[in-house]
Formats: C-alpha cells, sequence, structure tokens
C-alpha cells in the first residue's frame, strides 16, 4: 500500500453532509481522490449530475450502492447516510474489499454494530474507522493535552458536554429523527466519546437520563424527544452528564467541560462564530455558528486527512473502530434509560445487567 499516491475514494450520501464531505476530499486532502458519488435520492442525484465542480474532477455519478461500490480501481468508502444503513453499507464495502470511513453511529442497533467489528477485525489489510470529528478538533486536541501529558487539572473524574442545535424550522430535523436511533444515540454521540477520551477510558457502571418535548411534538410517536439530560456514572468513581437539545434559538453550541482534582479544562463554553463583538446601545454581544459544521469544518479535514493517511502508509486508523462500539453501547443505555425511567446498569466488565 504504501507506493500509493493518491486514494481513490467514493462519498456514499449526499445529503448536507455527503456534499460537505466530497468538497473538502477535493479540496484539502491530496491524497485523495474523488471518483464516484452516490444518493438514492432522485433530486440529489439530479444535482450531483449538474454539478460543475463533480464534471470538472470527472465524478461518476450513481443511485446504486452496489453499483457505486463495484466502481473500477475504487479503493474506499465514506458512508454519509442515514444511521439505519450505516452497518449494512459498511459491511457490504467491507467485503469487496474496500477501506471505509463511517460516520458515526455504526448502527442503531448493538448486534448489527458489533457485527461491523467483527467483519472488520477478520480483514486485517482494510482500514475500517467511525468518524468521530470532534477527537481531530484542535481545541479539544489541545485539552487533551493538557490533561495527559501536562497534568494541568490532576486526574479528571467529571466531563460534562452539551450537543444543542439551532431550533429547525424546515421539518428537516423531525424527518431525519426517524431514521437516526433517538437523541442520545445521534445527538449525544460525540459527546460520549468525548468523555470516554479524556476519563481514560472508565468501563460504565449506571445511566440514567429523562426528557422533554418543547418544539417538536410530533417525535412523540417516534418515543423520543427533542430535549434531554443524560448522566453516565462510571465504575471508579468518574462522572458524566450530557445536555442535547434540538431547540436552541441562538445557534449551535457546543461545549465541555472536564474537571479534575486540581482544575478545570473548559472548550467552547460561550461558542462564537469569531472574534467580533458589536458594542451599542443594547450592550456586548458576539455571534454563534448557525450550525456544526462552522464549528468542525477544520476537524472534518484534519480526520479526513488522517484516515488517508493511515491507507497511504498502511497504518493503524486514529480511531479504533471498537472505540465507537463502546459509545453507542453507552447511547443506547441513555436512550432506553429515557424511555423506560430506569436506571441501566452495567458490570465492573462493561457487560450490561
Amino acid at each position: 500500500m504504501g507506493e500509493l499516491h493518491r486514494v481513490k475514494i467514493a462519498v456514499i450520501g449526499l445529503g448536507r453532509m455527503g456534499k460537505r464531505h466530497v468538497h473538502t476530499l477535493l479540496n484539502r486532502v491530496p491524497r485523495a481522490e474523488v471518483v464516484a458519488v452516490c444518493s438514492t435520492e432522485p433530486h440529489e442525484v439530479a444535482w450531483a449530475e449538474e454539478n460543475g465542480e463533480y464534471k470538472e474532477f470527472g465524478i461518476a455519478v450513481y443511485n446504486s450502492y452496489d453499483q457505486t461500490i463495484a466502481h473500477p480501481g475504487l479503493q474506499a468508502v465514506w458512508i454519509s447516510t442515514s444511521t439505519d444503513v450505516h452497518a449494512s453499507q459498511t459491511l457490504a464495502a467491507v467485503e469487496k474489499g474496500l477501506h471505509v470511513l463511517c460516520e458515526k453511529p455504526l448502527s442503531t442497533d448493538l448486534e448489527e454494530a458489533q457485527s461491523v467489528v467483527d467483519a472488520a477485525n477478520k480483514r486485517k489489510n482494510l482500514k475500517v474507522m467511525a468518524g468521530f470529528s470532534r477527537r481531530f478538533d484542535a481545541s479539544y486536541r489541545d485539552a487533551s493535552m493538557k490533561i495527559a501529558k501536562d497534568n494541568a487539572i490532576g486526574k479528571p473524574f467529571l466531563v460534562r458536554s452539551n450537543t444543542c442545535d439551532l431550533l429547525d424550522h424546515t421539518g428537516f430535523f423531525v424527518r431525519y429523527a426517524r431514521r437516526n436511533g433517538g437523541i442520545f444515540v445521534d445527538c449525544a454521540i460525540h459527546d460520549i466519546d468525548l468523555a470516554l477520551w479524556f476519563l481514560e477510558n472508565p468501563v460504565p457502571k449506571a445511566c440514567w437520563a429523562c426528557g422533554t418535548l418543547q418544539h417538536h411534538p410530533e417525535l412523540k410517536e417516534l418515543s423520543d424527544v427533542d430535549n434531554a439530560v443524560g448522566t453516565v456514572e462510571f465504575w471508579g468513581g468518574k462522572i458524566a452528564y450530557f445536555y442535547c437539545s434540538r431547540t436552541q434559538a441562538h445557534g449551535h453550541d457546543v461545549c465541555t467541560e472536564i474537571t479534575g482534582q486540581h482544575g478545570k479544562i473548559m472548550v467552547n463554553v460561550i461558542p462564537r462564530s469569531n472574534n467580533v463583538v458589536v458594542a451599542d446601545y443594547q450592550g456586548l454581544r458576539h455571534e454563534v455558528q448557525p450550525e456544526y459544521w462552522e464549528r468542525f469544518e477544520d476537524a472534518f479535514a484534519t480526520e479526513a486527512r488522517e484516515f488517508i493517511d493511515s491507507i497511504v502508509n498502511n497504518t493503524p486508523v486514529p480511531l479504533p473502530l471498537e472505540g465507537g462500539l463502546k459509545v453507542m453501547q453507552i447511547g443506547r443505555a441513555l436512550q432506553d434509560a429515557l424511555l423506560s425511567s430506569e436506571v441501566i446498569k452495567f458490570s465492573q466488565d462493561g457487560v450490561r445487567l
């Protein structure tokens, strides 16, 4: 694999996320060559066929996943479809001998997610990775360095993290919610991953959660909520607290606090789109990013480069696939706790009781 100069990759799914990944791979990842895109949505296929940039780079447009992964010379796929098909598409790509970066989470079902991990472990020559973009963000990496290398706050024992999206008036979120596995499986998944990272991969002991519907009553029929709080107690005295929201008025609000025995590190506690502050008769104010892409665009580019580099250089992927499974286990437990109003418990070996 070391002699590869560029990796031929296809992006699967041409929603907002997929289109952005194509643009990033084309313009910010020199060792990637986008050769194909795929969507089963007719309007997305029509858009891609008319896209000037895609034509310029000679990108093939497919409306069939099976045809896409049979594209001549294809080496890798970036799966950016709805959560309910992540596992089946990853498994098909692995069976085809392709490297895979699959957006989080691996599945809405734990057994299906485990099947992905098992299949990848049988094909050691393939690079298969779950996309947890915040681990590639410069601020979060700096926080990790201060904790792990500099011992800036002593031993960390508490993480408070939230993912709060701008209130959606278009109906997109409700349509998306039907296929995403629930607010904790979808919305809190990055926060759970950060907690495992900063708390040095602790074993869960108990999960409990509560939620409310404030703007999207139609989610009730999906057994979901638009605002939720979840708490995870880990064996060894560590704790994580998560707040998820789809209804923020001010913009995309993602922040994390890590508390240690000798201090605290805060990341993006007061979100802002830039360093501009307006001062007038209303006081002092600044703008906030409207959605996740403005906050994490650079992180997605770093993630893409490091994934492609692992293929080119035949080195381990930057994030082991098993980490995605553990995040999924906790997310699923929080979702079940939300629906049952019960505490979900785990053994000291991390096995759900």
